[in-house]
């Protein structure tokens, strides 16, 4: 009998979980942007202004003249801004600040100034700032030249009608983003000296998503809630080299292909849903079909298959539960015929809470030693801290993405990529990551790709959103 009662268990938890979600009130994403092709052709043309200027940086290299001289494209554009507002330049990084009626909780509106390279055969030339099927196109429109020009624009346009804003507004761009330089970091230093505490920074990393993850369609507002913390890390193998004609075992490369190997096919990194992510499957969960409902709104019952699945279902969403690492660049002999000396791998790492930078780097290391390797670590942090789901500034975050932007969903996000607001950590609790633009499969496509664009009809709404942000803070 007894046996009998505890077959019925499962069925009776699954029954459930099906009733759940069969109550859970089914949604649709239905926001698109309202036509407005007046206006979004004049932000356009902005946008294009400054796509025109080439603002690729590289590592450690000093341009100033092309950041000059997207200054002053920045000057012509904005003409009410540099009338108004009160500019430093340190060292083509850029502060300028709107005083407000107080400085009790000052926002900081952030995008980088500069591109990664524009390399390959593009369909429109990667500086040309071309106009064309309702997209402006070239390095820099989505990443983040267009959420530059929307909130210069929304200060421009609030300036036109007279306003003064409740609490002071800076807008930073830094020149070194690209490449994690210390651009962001100088602006930091000054705003430290000023003794400026913002009540909210405001970077890229999220975004409004189409489809954020398949069987969920339509445009989601993914708001970044913390990045991951980042290391660049180089592996050497070593041997006394040789002809290739007389190979010996263990050669270097082969103890790299083992280690490569050894990793890729047995993941050493713990998989994790956190109060985050968890978050943000609650939410997404109302928009999609039964199936993917039923699994993400029951996470108390399929959280381990969740976490076993999302990684093969989509590389973005599993690096939300882990510690990865990607293996990028590699060397050894100069010549096919000779064994080599030395031979190096190169990999990326990026650093979830639940196992952090230490953690990680030492599980990584581990594994390097038992295949007769040595580890370098070139560059390393440690992930940001968390906002606050509950705090005052992402409540007030979603409270405008609600207002501006009718009929889109609001979920929060885990920045898998890097950004300047990392640095700003110091001084601020609520670093959130999210742009007004929308990005759908050609903007994730092209970004640090072929044919970056950006389609120009969400443009109004973006400048809308800074205005939006800008006014609530009459509340605080």
């Amino acid at each position: 009998m007894k046996a009998r009662y505890l077959a019925l268990i499962p069925a009776a938890v699954a029954g459930v979980a099906v009733a759940r979600t069969a109550l859970m009130p089914k949604k649709k994403a239905d926001y698109v942007p309202a036509p407005a092709e007046e206006r979004s052709l004049a932000y356009a043309e902005k946008l294009s202004a400054m796509v025109q200027c080439d603002t690729t940086s590289h590592a450690n290299i000093r341009e100033p003249e092309k950041f000059e001289r997207f200054h002053q494209v920045l000057e012509e554009q904005f003409p009410l801004v540099h009338r108004h507002l009160e500019r430093t330049d340190i060292d083509g990084n850029l502060l300028y600040c709107w005083k407000g009626r107080r400085s009790t909780d000052p926002i900081v509106l952030m995008s980088h100034q500069d591109v990664v390279p524009a390399e390959g055969d593009w369909g429109h030339p990667p500086f040309s700032g071309d106009i064309a099927d309702g997209k402006v196109w070239g390095r820099g429109t989505a990443d983040t030249k267009a959420s530059l020009m929307a909130f210069f624009q929304a200060v421009e346009e609030l300036l036109a009608e007279g306003y003064e804003p409740e609490q002071d507004v800076y807008l930073a761009s830094s020149c070194t983003e690209e490449w994690a330089g210390d651009g962001a970091p100088k602006l930091v230093a000054e705003l430290k000296r000023r003794g400026v505490r913002p009540f909210l920074v405001l970077d890229e990393g999220g975004a409004i998503i189409t489809d954020p993850i398949g069987g969920i369609q339509g445009n989601f507002a993914m708001v970044g809630v913390f990045e991951k913390g980042k290391a660049d890390v180089k592996f050497t193998a070593r041997s006394s080299g040789g002809h290739a004609s007389a190979p010996s075992p263990n050669s270097p490369i082969a103890r790299l292909s083992a280690f490569v190997n050894d990793v890729e096919t047995r993941p050493p990194f713990r998989r994790k849903i956190m109060p985050e992510v968890r978050a943000m499957f609650e939410e997404l969960a109302h928009y999609a079909p039964f199936g993917l409902r039923l699994v993400l709104g029951n996470q108390w019952l399929f959280g381990p298959v969740l976490k076993q699945v999302l990684p093969k279902i989509s590389a973005q969403a599993g690096a939300m539960l882990q510690t990865t690492i990607a293996f990028t660049t590699q060397s050894g002999s100069d010549a096919s015929n000779v064994l080599p000396q030395e031979a190096t791998l190169g990999a990326n790492m990026r650093f979830i809470p639940h196992q952090g930078e230490q953690e990680s780097l030492e599980i990584i290391g581990r594994l390097a030693t038992k295949h007769g390797l040595e580890m370098e670590v070139l560059h390393s942090n440690d992930y940001t801290a968390p906002v606050d789901l509950n705090g005052k500034a992402f409540r007030q975050v979603e409270q405008v993405i609600r207002q501006t932007f009718p009929g889109l969903p609001c979920s929060p996000y885990v920045v898998t990529g890097a950004t300047d607001a990392q640095f700003y950590q110091e001084i601020c609790d609520s670093c959130i990551r999210f742009v007004p633009i929308i990005y759908g499969p050609d903007q994730m496509k092209g970004m640090h790709g072929l044919n970056e664009t950006v389609a120009y009809n969400c443009l109004p709404g973006a400048v809308d959103f800074y205005k939006n942000l800008i006014r609530a803070q009459e509340q605080n």
